[in-house]
């Protein structure tokens, strides 16, 4: 009897809050943006949580259950800046034995989403806390406005008084949890995708004609879906997605241009590069329990036969022109079912500018030099694409969301 009693208390104390093993993070990460911030927390297996927000001042409460002071959860306050669009300040200490409570004092209230990820490539289980503005606001800046006419000057209202710019959406793949591809020299496809965006915006925006906007302007995750979302927010007239790929071989080398396609990959190495550019969502990390129902309608009709040969006759020019700077891997635009390709009424195309996992290629693409010829290309086959195929809408503003 007095054995049995012994083994009841045992169990209690182990099941109790306190007495059960300590877990140290592994990592803590802060991602702030435009649209969201995110915090990852990382550890060796999963995290037990719950959370709820308080008003007046606003905050934020997370308790994580059996979750021990660390350097990785210290780093997490070390980690915040005065910039952060939400987060004022992070405070964290045991809020009772075996619970850490860990307190984001927040700038303005925010529609927390707060979500498990299993291990996945380098990274451990992962809690994933983001916080949305409860008022969103524009998702991505909206072309400069027309001049006004001056009001001295006789109305003409038959015809407009400026020619309407073509607007460029330039997507730099992957970023914040996401790094993309791994260079041997330890290069992040997510650093040279933003840098060459960065510099594709100045030479779109240099062309009398043009205005780009960048999908994402820092290093910070941007679900696929979304991206689609945010080009169609701006008016987009065509949307370009900016990669440098890794192959198991080292060799591999040379620039590729794909298209989204209807019937499956053009090629095995197409389909293979669409199916690991997809998997950016499950790196990256979204909560699979949200539903959108404005992405549903935006996304529902992708019998885009019209805008796939659009894609295709920029692609080929931007192809071309990429080729005077580069190796081509491959001499034709491929297609195959990249979910970010999937806006029903933009063309789009995606860029491997290079194989990061190909050591010259990999030096060339951190080469500031070479970042110039590459997005000079792009542009003059964006320009010929366009002097070729000028815009007959007077605007996409009348088209519904």
């Amino acid at each position: 009897m007095l054995h049995a009693l012994l083994k009841i208390l045992l169990l209690t104390c182990l099941l109790a809050p306190g007495w059960g093993h300590a877990l140290q993070l592994a990592a803590s990460r802060l991602w702030p943006s435009p649209d969201y911030t995110r915090i990852t927390l990382e550890a060796a297996e999963p995290v037990a949580y719950k959370y709820f927000t308080l008003s007046n001042p606003e905050r934020l409460v997370l308790d994580l259950e059996g979750v021990e002071s660390g350097a990785a959860l210290e780093m997490l306050a070390m980690q915040l800046t005065s910039e952060d669009p939400y987060i004022g300040a992070i405070r964290m200490g045991t809020n009772r034995p075996g619970m850490m409570r860990l307190v984001l004092d927040l700038k303005r209230p925010v529609k927390p989403s707060v979500f498990q990820l299993p291990p996945l490539g380098q990274y451990g289980h992962r809690l994933v806390i983001d916080l949305f503005s409860v008022q969103t606001a524009d998702v991505a800046a909206a072309p400069p406005a027309a001049t006004p006419v001056d009001a001295a000057q006789p109305a003409k209202p038959a015809e407009p008084q400026y020619t309407r710019l073509i607007t460029v959406a330039i997507d730099a793949g992957h970023g914040g949890e996401d790094p993309g591809a791994l260079g041997a020299k330890g290069s992040r496809e997510k650093d040279i995708t933003l840098a060459l965006a960065k510099k594709l915006k100045q030479k779109i925006d240099a062309q009398e004609n043009m205005h780009a906007v960048l999908i994402r302007d820092g290093d910070y995750f941007v679900p696929l879906a979304q991206r689609v979302v945010k080009a169609r927010a701006v008016k987009a007239d065509l949307f370009m997605s900016i990669h440098a790929d890794a192959f198991v071989k080292p060799h591999a080398r040379g620039s590729s241009v794909f298209a989204l396609s209807e019937n499956g990959a053009t090629s095995a190495a197409a389909r293979w590069l669409a199916k690991k550019e997809n998997e950016a969502d499950l790196v990256g990390g979204i909560n699979i329990d949200v539903k959108d129902p404005f992405l549903k309608r935006t996304l529902i009709d992708l019998s885009q036969t019209a805008t796939i040969n659009d894609s295709l006759k920029l692609g080929h020019a931007v192809l071309k022109a990429v080729g005077g700077v580069n190796t081509l891997h491959k001499s034709q635009v491929e297609q195959a079912g990249f979910a970010v390709l999937k806006a029903p009424d933009i063309p789009s195309i995606l860029i491997e500018t290079a194989f990061i996992s190909n050591p010259q290629e990999e030096k060339r693409l951190n080469d500031p030099g070479y970042q110039d010829e590459l997005v000079d290309a792009i542009a003059n086959g964006v320009k010929s694409y366009f002097d070729k195929h000028p815009l007959t809408a007077p605007s996409r503003l009348t088209r519904n969301p």
